[in-house]
């Protein structure tokens, strides 16, 4: 007998359409109405993404500090999730390089605090709005260590480029030591099960240091990622 415990009509009916759905339509269509304004008024830029739990003292946090700082002085504004560790450290490096540090901060169970180095701040209560706004607005994406939201957005962004919804643009993973072994799986398994082409994993880019992922972004065509039709 399988004494597999059912679910109960209420967790059936917890992700199913209700009549008062329709105002969350009006919800979503305001935070992207709101996003497209504001963000529409920046120079081309770089969101960075990376672990909310880096403390000042992990050496990915001067990294990102330091390429927040190189990407604002070569004409870039700079992107993150507006929390603590590696997107604190980016908005650092570009406040204090004196230009665009924005920051899309998710509503959370846990609320997360908004980093102090943030210029422009924009409020998201649903992930795929937030996302939709690091897309529209970015000409590269920069990874440094993180957890599963960081990954989160890696594959998300390979998956739109590997599938055409979006004009391809550097997604430029910084730290062999932390991202090697994921590429190293990828190509392994992943390619030689032949789920994923090795043309597929050139859409990544490795780099170690900030003035490597500078010239990663600069070698690019930097094309703002409208839909392709």
């Amino acid at each position: 007998m399988d004494d597999t415990k059912m679910p109960s009509p209420d967790q059936l009916l917890m992700n199913h359409l209700r009549p008062e759905d329709t105002n969350r339509v009006y919800r979503i269509m305001a935070e992207f109405a709101e996003g497209f304004d504001v963000l529409s008024q920046i120079p081309p830029g770089v969101a960075i993404f990376g672990s909310s739990r880096a403390s000042r003292s992990d050496p990915y946090y001067a990294v990102a500090e330091e390429i927040g700082r190189l990407l604002v002085q070569h004409g870039f504004a700079v992107l993150t999730g507006a929390g603590p560790g590696i997107m604190e450290a980016a908005n650092k490096g570009a406040r204090e390089a004196g230009g665009p540090s924005i920051g899309l901060n998710i509503q959370l169970p846990v609320e997360q605090p908004v980093n102090r180095y943030v210029t422009t701040l924009l409020h998201f209560r649903y992930f795929f709005v937030r996302k939709v706004m690091f897309v529209r607005h970015s000409v590269a994406f920069v990874f440094l260590p993180g957890g599963l939201g960081t990954l989160d957005e890696l594959f998300e962004s390979a998956t739109l480029i590997q599938t055409h919804k979006i004009r391809p643009f550097p997604v430029v993973l910084v730290g062999r030591d932390y991202w090697q072994g994921l590429l190293d799986w990828l190509t392994r398994v992943a390619v030689g099960r032949g789920r994923v082409s090795a043309e597929e994993m050139t859409i990544f880019t490795l780099a170690e240091t900030p003035e490597e992922v500078l010239t990663a972004i600069q070698r690019a065509p930097l094309v703002l990622n409208r839909p392709i039709p």
